[in-house]
């Protein structure tokens, strides 16, 4: 695999993307080139001081302009030809790598991912996939910003996505997706969620579906049941997202502060740090994922947090990779054909 990065995209960029590839460059053995994208000036030190600037894998690939937090996704597109993040997409269309990865301005990357690499066939819109922890593993979440304006045949090519990549990057034989509502009966929620609902049961009664649809499913369902796929557009979904991190982290702040008011309690946190906190940690913690894929797009995006640090720069290189080696794009393309089809029958 060869990635193009963008090593100035993130809260704490270049260094932690500097890290995140010496993770890489160690542990991902199929990570044939790694492009640095960025001002060179900057990376060239970092990466001589992390003992990576010789590794032949390694192309520093200068790019004089940063796009902010603070741009806006599209005029930072139309109006920073020569950031680090349009550069490294520019990467990807020429076909020199074959991800991208940034932890940069998440409407920026949105934007610049379309734009320049343009939609898979039969896909009609981009989404972002995110996981959330859940008592079976993990759930996904479709789509958590790319779309808020989303429309139901929209969420059709989500569910199709999200249940492919349930399936062939997480081992989950039979996908099983649903629709977010207040309530599982199909009378229940917004006309938007009302009429995804009935276009997704009648594209199922067709058996066009690469997946088990279980109807509408609500948001306990997310934690406490076996779902893989919620479906929803993207402006609920980011607010379902954010206030998902910040209930964690406002639990995590608010049983450290609780613990330091008594001595029995910090004593007992000293004995569970080990065999219980870790393994909290480690289920909560999205550095483990590292990355949310940009789903829909003529190429592999993959979109990190902006606290990112290196652990989750190299998990999210290692995601890029399992949807390369599994010719998601490809699975999706084939999947989406008939589907297509049928959607334009129905105008």
């Amino acid at each position: 695999m060869k990635l193009a990065l963008d090593a100035m995209g993130g809260d704490n960029a270049p260094q932690i993307n500097i890290d995140g590839a010496k993770l890489a460059l160690a542990e991902v053995p199929t990570l044939e080139k790694l492009y640095l994208v960025g001002r060179e000036e900057e990376l060239r030190p970092l990466c001589e001081a992390a003992g990576i600037a010789d590794d032949p894998r390694v192309v520093i690939t200068h790019a004089p302009e940063v796009v902010t937090m603070e741009d806006s996704g599209l005029m930072a597109v139309r109006q920073k030809k020569h950031s680090s993040m349009s550069v490294a997409v520019d990467l990807v269309k020429s076909g020199e790598c074959d991800a991208v990865l940034s932890a940069g301005n998440t409407g920026a990357a949105v934007a610049a991912s379309t734009i320049k690499l343009r939609l898979l066939p039969g896909v009609e819109r981009a989404g972002i996939v995110s996981m959330l922890p859940s008592a079976h593993g993990h759930t996904m979440v479709t789509d958590t910003g790319a779309n808020p304006d989303a429309k139901p045949s929209h969420l059709v090519g989500y569910a199709v996505m999200g249940a492919l990549m349930a399936k062939y990057i997480y081992g989950r034989p039979e996908p099983q997706v649903g629709v977010m509502s207040n309530g599982t009966e199909d009378c229940k929620g917004s006309e938007f969620s009302k009429e995804t609902y009935k276009l997704m049961a009648e594209l199922d009664k067709e058996g066009l579906f690469p997946f088990n649809f279980i109807g509408n499913c609500e948001g306990h369902d997310i934690f406490e049941t076996e779902l893989d796929v919620a479906l929803t557009d993207g402006f609920t979904g980011n607010i379902l997202l954010k206030s998902v991190e910040a209930t964690a982290k406002f639990f995590s702040h608010t049983l450290k502060q609780h613990i330091k008011e008594s001595a029995v309690a910090m004593l007992g946190a000293l004995l569970m740090k080990g065999p219980v906190f870790k393994k909290l940690s480690a289920r909560m913690n999205p550095d483990a994922i590292g990355g949310n894929p940009l789903m829909g797009v003529n190429g592999v995006s993959i979109i990190a947090h902006g606290s990112a640090n290196g652990t989750a720069i190299l998990n999210a290189i290692r995601m890029a990779e399992a949807m390369c080696k599994n010719n998601i794009n490809d699975r999706i393309i084939a999947a989406m054909e008939p589907i297509s089809a049928a959607l334009k029958a129905r105008g």
